[in-house]
């Protein structure tokens, strides 16, 4: 500002322009801005001035700014792209809905952007278990609860092609025949096929896996005070997740718009039929099948149900449960010889 005061004192006092701009090494150009500067404000016209452009081209609205910040504090665990997705369904279409990258921009502006915290290497010392006095209120993995709510849940949305689970209790029996349970043979009844996937790999049911942290998100960080207020956060969790939440798996759209009800209808077990074998026999309660007055322990699991067998070799038969062959009962050794588990884990694409 002092060299520019100079400046503009020297050719008050007559000299010219062009030996001016020489001596101070600027154009004439800048030399008449600084000129015009003076005249127009004064000493203050000879500050520097703020570089900022007057106006933005591409400048974020406040209105959809702040209708970004309010779906961010309604949906806390929603990110960028989900809330660009709400807003495209709620505002007209000649708003331009801004990207995902300035959405993210925005929260991170208000304070809305949680950062992961560093773990220090302290680990946390446990502290001692109380003795048990009440027994737990909730609901075990037993089978009898499980065939009610899967009744349930066929008589109201029909019977799928396959149901993918884990190896563990109810879906599968550790000590049963190629690990079916009765609940697992209940399904063969009704002709869903079974997926299971490999022990220890979660991933490969990755979608139900990924529900669940969202599940304890939303309904139980922090839990409810009581059943009934837990109950209505998982009524509301449901709706807002099948109905209004956008799915990325679904290319951005709710579960509600995707979902189409199985067109299998759930009519009860149907009666097995096995034309192409030799007899039909009843599996007895204790899972034996009795030929020729002798008994071939089969699978508790398979107790009650028919099995179709089959004579391939002298004293040599195919048992057939559904569509599926078990394996080959010896009479003569009274063993059953298992062939390879048609229900075993394999690597499966997503459903």
């Amino acid at each position: 500002m002092e060299e520019r005061m100079r400046f503009v004192i020297r050719l008050k006092d007559g000299e010219s322009m062009a030996s001016l701009c020489r001596e101070f090494e600027i154009s004439r150009k800048t030399g008449y801005k600084i000129l015009q500067r003076y005249e127009q404000c004064g000493v203050e016209g000879l500050s520097d001035r703020t570089r900022r452009p007057f106006r933005y081209a591409n400048q974020l609205p406040d209105q959809i700014e702040a209708a970004i910040v309010a779906a961010r504090r309604e949906k806390p665990s929603w990110g960028a792209r989900k809330i660009r997705e709400r807003l495209l369904r709620r505002l007209p279409h000649a708003v331009q809905v801004p990207a995902c990258s300035t959405i993210h921009a925005v929260l991170d502006r208000h304070g809305l952007v949680s950062r992961p915290r560093l773990r220090r290497g302290t680990r946390a010392q446990g502290t001692a278990l109380s003795q048990g006095l009440h027994p737990n209120a909730l609901e075990s993995n037993k089978e009898d609860s499980a065939f009610r709510a899967f009744e349930r849940l066929f008589q109201e949305r029909g019977l799928p092609q396959a149901i993918r689970s884990d190896n563990g209790v109810p879906f599968a029996s550790p000590n049963g025949l190629f690990n079916l349970s009765k609940l697992s043979v209940w399904w063969l009844r009704l002709g869903i096929s079974i997926e299971r996937i490999r022990p220890g790999h979660p991933q490969q049911n990755g979608r139900h896996e990924r529900m669940h942290l969202t599940l304890k998100e939303e309904t139980t960080r922090p839990a409810a005070a009581n059943i009934l207020q837990q109950q209505a956060k998982f009524d509301a969790f449901l709706e807002e997740f099948n109905q209004e939440r956008p799915h990325e798996a679904l290319a951005m759209k709710s579960p509600a718009d995707v979902y189409t009800a199985s067109r299998r209808t759930y009519l009860g077990i149907p009666e097995p039929h096995y034309p192409f074998h030799d007899k039909t026999v009843v599996v007895t309660c204790c899972g034996r099948l009795c030929l020729f007055r002798k008994k071939i322990n089969l699978s508790t699991s398979l107790a009650g149900q028919a099995v179709g067998i089959k004579e391939v070799d002298q004293g040599i038969w195919l048992v057939s449960f559904m569509d599926y062959d078990l394996g080959y009962i010896d009479l003569e050794e009274k063993t059953l010889q298992p062939l390879e588990n048609p229900f075993g884990p394999k690597v499966l694409p997503m459903s």
